[in-house]
């Protein structure tokens, strides 16, 4: 009977109150999905963008919906605090005072993985993680797509100066190592002309997204992506990340702001006509954005 009065008793008090969340707003934070990084296997992220670098004093971080690529970009892994940006052969990139965090994802063994391949890679393996294989293409610089629905029939490219042909010769596969195989692929023959081509100008700097990319398409060129954004309610004013690879290939990293050591990392979107990063000078109208998937 005191079992019975208990269990009624319980089933009487008021529930705790849930967080409501407005409908389309996910909390910052904590995502509601579970963030997939395929290059890691079954490794245990241990620090994020999102857990490793806090806003300033009076900002919050800004809303973005939960699995979308800003998302997925603020929720990168970062390898402990003070590691150093490697070069694809093992060795330490010269100047270790451009970075103030190192993504934890693979450079590969050759130098392949620069700025735009960076910028590259980590559109292509958010769109993997998703399952969304059909958006994932990219053009070479003599103008062909590569596309990865393609690769997984099997089909492979010959190229010759300027020539691409495709010809059916391997087995269907999707797997993983058929994605890496293709994005090495890619890298070999895409750069920061062809993306530059391939991405759509932001007409204003103020309407920057996380997720657009600051980029340069030449020899030499250069692209830097922003990883995440934070504001401040009392004046609206934002200020963003960046992150990049370098040459030769190297270890993507977030970007110190060597032009307000007191605000860095951060940048804010009131940079005026040029954004001085540590190695490149971008000019405001050089923001662009991927296609809507």
């Amino acid at each position: 009977m005191i079992r019975i009065i208990m269990l009624l008793w319980l089933f009487a008090q008021p529930a705790a109150a849930e967080a409501v969340t407005p409908p389309g707003r996910v909390p910052i934070d904590t995502p509601r999905y579970a963030p997939a990084y395929p290059w890691l296997g079954t490794k245990v992220v241990q620090a994020t963008i999102a857990s490793e670098i806090a806003p300033p004093q009076g900002y919050g971080r800004v809303e973005v919906p939960a699995g979308s690529f800003a998302d997925w970009l603020r929720h990168l892994p970062l390898k402990p605090r003070g590691t150093p940006v490697l070069l694809y052969d093992g060795t330490e990139k010269s100047d270790q005072e451009v970075h103030a965090a190192v993504v934890d994802i693979d450079v590969g063994s050759q130098d392949l993985q620069q700025c735009a391949d960076a910028v590259i890679r980590l559109r292509a393996e958010y769109l993997y993680s998703r399952g969304t294989y059909s958006s994932i293409h990219f053009d070479f610089t003599s103008g062909d797509e590569a596309a990865f629905r393609k690769w997984i029939a099997g089909y492979r490219p010959t190229v010759r100066g300027s020539s691409v042909r495709w010809g059916r010769s391997a087995a269907r596969d999707s797997s993983y190592r058929a994605f890496r195989s293709y994005l090495e692929t890619v890298f070999m023959y895409a750069g920061t002309l062809s993306l530059s081509r391939e991405l759509l100008p932001v007409a204003d700097v103020k309407q920057m997204q996380v997720g657009d990319v600051f980029i340069v398409g030449g020899s030499p060129g250069h692209a830097v992506i922003v990883v995440d954004m934070v504001e401040r309610p009392a004046d609206g004013r934002r200020l963003f990340l960046l992150a990049q690879s370098y040459m030769p290939a190297q270890d993507i990293h977030v970007l110190r702001n060597p032009a307000d050591p007191g605000l860095s990392p951060w940048y804010t979107v009131d940079f005026g006509e040029m954004l001085s990063t540590p190695e490149w000078v971008f000019e405001r109208d050089e923001l662009m954005r991927f296609a809507p998937e």
